[in-house]
């Protein structure tokens, strides 16, 4: 396993790491996932990912039971959890970037995960109702406290990011080091071109998930539709809409192909192009089955093939470089 720097930070990542977004308590059985944080762990992914609003705070309280079972060294491993969304709560008070929400979103997700602190913590969106200021100085004060190690953020924009720094630089404080951002074949703009500027200046690490573009570029909407995946789930019908298009099928099927020609699978291919990056982190792999796992998980193994003959092959096929701007 390689591991990576995150951001500027001294701290390094597994360059593959595990997420539990809507399976961890909801989509699979507790010894289900066991098995799959076993296989990371065991195969050297040190980083875990969680989030409140993940199953509503089962997913972390999955995670933490199953932390205390496998009793593996604190120091060993790494594990965030973000806040935003909140765990199910309705009031105004519950959700947010405001104080009060992120304090007690933290105190929750320690009890929950049964660590004494969070390696990283995440904004898990942009809050306009809430003054930079207001958060910057709450994870500094965080971090202070010892409860969390790093803090960043996840799907804000670059002009975002830059204003927690500048927020930071004027009062002294811990800005944010790093974010959390979709990145896959279909998804390129902002890892690509949007923060290619912010790599450059406040050295962002990132933790990128959907690598796989929910499933699509494994190839299997293409072979057998959606019945009994995750995309069949009624809650992610917008999922579902923006991802099974024809368009992006027919690449799936063509990039699948490559992968069979090229000795590897299609998402472990999906999975290397994203390592390919030198400004990703980690790669937030997904599963539902420890056979899914058991593939991306050799993911590293794909980098050997992709040369640069291979990688304009795909952008034929992909046909969707980013543009960036002439100055």
């Amino acid at each position: 396993m390689e591991y990576r720097k995150l951001g500027k930070s001294g701290l390094k990542v597994s360059a593959l790491s595990l997420g539990s977004w809507i399976t961890f308590g909801s989509q699979i059985e507790d010894n289900t996932a066991e098995s799959l944080m076993t296989l990371a762990y065991d195969n050297g992914v040190n980083f875990f990912d969680n989030a409140e609003i993940y199953a509503h705070g089962k997913s972390e309280i999955v995670m933490g039971k199953l932390l205390k079972k496998l009793g593996w060294k604190r120091d060993s491993y790494i594990v965030s959890s973000k806040a935003f969304f909140g765990d199910g709560g309705e009031r105004p008070t519950q959700r947010g970037l405001h104080r009060k929400h992120l304090v007690e979103a933290c105190e929750a997700a320690l009890k929950r995960l049964q660590v004494d602190y969070l390696d990283l913590y995440f904004c898990h969106r942009p809050d306009k109702d809430t003054p930079i200021e207001e958060t910057v100085w709450t994870m500094h004060q965080l971090i202070m406290q010892g409860k969390i190690l790093y803090w960043g953020t996840s799907e804000w924009s670059a002009q975002e990011i830059m204003e927690a720094h500048v927020a930071a630089q004027r009062y002294n404080l811990i800005g944010p080091t790093m974010e959390q951002p979709q990145y896959n074949m279909f998804h390129r703009h902002k890892m690509e071109v949007e923060f290619d500027q912010i790599f450059k200046t406040t050295g962002l690490g990132t933790t990128i998930w959907s690598p796989l573009a929910s499933g699509v570029l494994t190839g299997k909407y293409s072979d057998k539709g959606i019945k009994g995946t995750r995309l069949d789930r009624k809650d992610l019908s917008w999922l579902r809409e923006k991802n099974l298009v024809e368009e992006k099928l027919e690449k799936a099927g063509n990039i699948a192909q490559l992968a069979h020609d090229l000795g590897v699978t299609p998402a472990q291919l999906s999975v290397a192009w994203c390592l390919k990056n030198p400004n990703v982190s980690t790669v937030i792999l997904g599963a539902s089955k420890v056979s899914q796992l058991e593939d991306t998980i050799k993911s590293e193994r794909a980098l050997d093939v992709l040369n640069d003959d291979v990688m304009e092959t795909i952008e034929g096929i992909l046909n969707n470089r980013p543009e960036k701007p002439a100055f």
